[in-house]
């Protein structure tokens, strides 16, 4: 679908009004006003000719001095007040450019917080950061230059050409003709680099998404030397982004030459049409009925140079003013993205035990948490927060008319470990999605200590679930801070205890600085295997009832895992818990172990009953069938 740019561009401006209801007025009036004055000059040049002229006829040399300081005087005057005014909206103006571009990043941010995982599964990382880099800039280009430079000039070549109608009628003819000319030239010229600069966006947001995606996998590049392909496609994407760089500012370059030497053709057009009125004495047609003479035509001159220049400066914003607009479609359409659904009315809350058994909500940390469950007659009804999770007949599919899980019906008791087990691909990983509602169900029903979690409010379903993913994400912060991520109001001590029940804290020791080591660029200071144990640590430290385990020692060498398994059987203790491995000695002391396959649960049952049955089980155990 085509952008509309008139309708990002009025966006744009309410946004700003709605940012700075005051101060963007106070700038709009003071661009106007020194715009005007800057439009003057040509009015006090004739004044002071026709003064001179005048003086010359009447011999009177003193008369003139004083009325020719007078009008350099006003003019001094209105210049500096057009300089202070200047000076104002230019102040203004940084204000404002960067108070809306701050503004609009946080906007984009906060906003992304609240979209759906798809939009992040669906989405590069670097078309994702180029709405904060790329996209960022060119609105600032917009705000700061272009705006005030297209307005100041649009409103100078109306000034002027007032100025020209009221001084000669047939000399400004002339003058709108030869703009006319112009402006023609301009939409067939710059018309066609519109579509290239939107095209060169995109290109750019391609760019850095494939220069960020070959970063973080530069070492699998290496392992199998494919660095002659990766440069291959480097130069394919980049020499898209060429072509259409390269016909946008084709055209753009184009336009100014060909305006300026319109713009010289134009000046002297006027001077050679108002040197044969000024010779020839044909009547005059001006609006004032002033007879036409060298105080007109000279300063008439000077207004063509002023009128040509201004029209070649409006000329030249229209490319700046495409590559904003398209910024900010982009960043507007990233705005309007769809929140993730949340109907949620069930809340997480602390509780603590009344002596007769009843619940009742306390304000301060109890660690004992429970559902606040609202009932038809405005009441509250506290269901204790267990972790019983129970999936009844749930299908779910990725796409639409695609089901990736078919009629699943599962049930996982408080204390309890789950197990799944299967090939890559059978929707190990899927099911532990839905639990936390990364995604919905399309049909069935998935119940949280009897709750159905559709009724519950996402973010207090997350908070009740710890999750260990097979990727690590770390933060550039302390080792500390990155425990604490999972309960930010852990102390010190809480941190340190989760950090030994991982496992973590004796290579935590040994760092330079200990708890307080800085991280960066996801932990790169650390090996894969001390990332996952700070990830379990992080995970520990929020003491959820219910966790979630997806390959969470796969990275972790035959040795670190008998460490961290010792840990990962004390935090799972009174939890219930939800396993993903390929590793079976990992899964056999499972409460039950599910084995998927092309999203169905094909087997059931603790690791005894599955030998016994010797089905898919037992050949994945005895070596007979390998996962994929």
């Amino acid at each position: 679908m085509k952008p509309n740019r008139k309708g990002t561009l009025g966006r744009l401006v309410r946004t700003m009004l709605e940012f700075y209801p005051l101060m963007l007025p106070v700038t709009l009036a003071c661009i106007l006003f020194s715009s005007i004055i800057s439009s003057i000059p040509a009015v006090f040049l004739q004044q002071i000719i026709a003064v001179i002229e005048d003086s010359y006829m009447a011999k009177d040399w003193n008369a003139v001095s004083g009325e020719i300081l007078r009008l350099v005087l006003t003019l001094a005057a209105l210049y500096s007040a057009g300089l202070v005014s200047a000076f104002v909206w230019t102040r203004l103006m940084a204000i404002i450019t960067q108070g809306t571009l701050k503004k609009l990043r946080c906007k984009m941010f906060n906003g992304m917080q609240n979209l759906p995982i798809r939009f992040f599964d669906t989405n590069g990382h670097g078309d994702i950061m180029s709405y904060y880099t790329n996209d960022i800039d060119t609105l600032r280009q917009l705000i700061s230059q272009s705006m005030p430079q297209l307005i100041s000039s649009s409103v100078m070549v109306l000034t002027v050409l007032f100025v020209m109608l009221w001084y000669s009628v047939w000399l400004a003819l002339v003058a709108v003709l030869g703009v006319a000319v112009m402006v023609f030239i301009t939409r067939k010229v710059g018309g066609g680099s519109a579509k290239y600069f939107r095209r060169q966006q995109q290109a750019v947001a391609k760019v850095e998404g494939f220069v960020e995606e070959l970063m973080e996998g530069q070492k699998v590049v290496k392992v199998f030397c494919h660095e002659e392909e990766s440069k291959k496609d480097f130069d394919r994407i980049n020499n898209e982004l060429f072509f259409d760089s390269k016909k946008a500012n084709t055209y753009a370059n184009t336009l100014m030459p060909i305006l300026n030497n319109m713009g010289n053709v134009l000046y002297a057009v006027v001077a050679i049409v108002g040197g044969l009125l000024l010779i020839s004495g044909a009547p005059n047609l001006a609006i004032s009925g002033l007879a036409i003479g060298i105080d007109i035509v000279v300063p008439f001159l000077n207004m063509t140079r002023q009128f040509c220049g201004n029209i070649s400066q409006v000329s030249m914003q229209l490319n700046p003013m495409i590559m904003g607009m398209a910024g900010a479609q982009r960043i507007f359409d990233l705005m309007d993205q769809a929140p993730e659904e949340d109907e949620g009315t069930v809340t997480l809350v602390n509780v603590k035990e009344q002596r007769d058994g009843s619940l009742m909500e306390c304000p301060e940390r109890t660690n004992v948490w429970a559902w606040k469950v609202p009932q038809s007659d405005g009441s509250f009804h506290y269901t204790r927060l267990t972790g019983d999770v129970r999936f009844e007949h749930v299908d779910f599919g990725y796409a639409p008319n695609k089901t990736v899980l078919h009629n699943i019906s599962l049930f996982a008791e408080p204390g309890q470990k789950v197990a799944f087990v299967g090939a890559t691909g059978a929707g190990k990983t899927t099911i532990t999605n839905l639990i936390n509602r990364f995604y919905d169900i399309s049909s069935g029903k998935i119940l949280y200590d009897g709750i159905n979690v559709m009724d519950i409010q996402k973010a207090d379903l997350r908070r009740s679930l710890g999750i260990v993913l097979q990727d690590t994400s770390l933060f550039t912060g302390t080792v500390m801070e990155n425990i604490r991520y999972g309960n930010l109001d852990a102390c010190d001590e809480e941190c340190i205890a989760a950090a030994e029940l991982a496992g973590a804290h004796d290579f935590i020791t040994r760092l330079p600085d200990g708890y307080n080591t800085m991280l960066t660029s996801n932990g790169a200071n650390l090996s894969q295997g001390q990332r996952q144990l700070l990830a379990i640590a992080r995970a520990a430290v929020a003491d959820p009832p219910v966790m979630i385990l997806d390959e969470a020692t796969s990275s972790i060498d035959t040795r670190t895992e008998a460490i961290v398994q010792q840990g990962m059987d004390a935090l799972m203790t009174g939890r219930t818990v939800f396993v993903i491995a390929h590793r079976l000695s990992t899964v056999q002391n499972s409460d039950v172990i599910m084995v998927l396959e092309h999203g169905h649960i094909i087997e059931r049952g603790n690791h005894e009953q599955l030998i016994a049955e010797q089905g898919k089980y037992y050949q994945l155990y005895t070596g007979a069938f390998e996962l994929e």
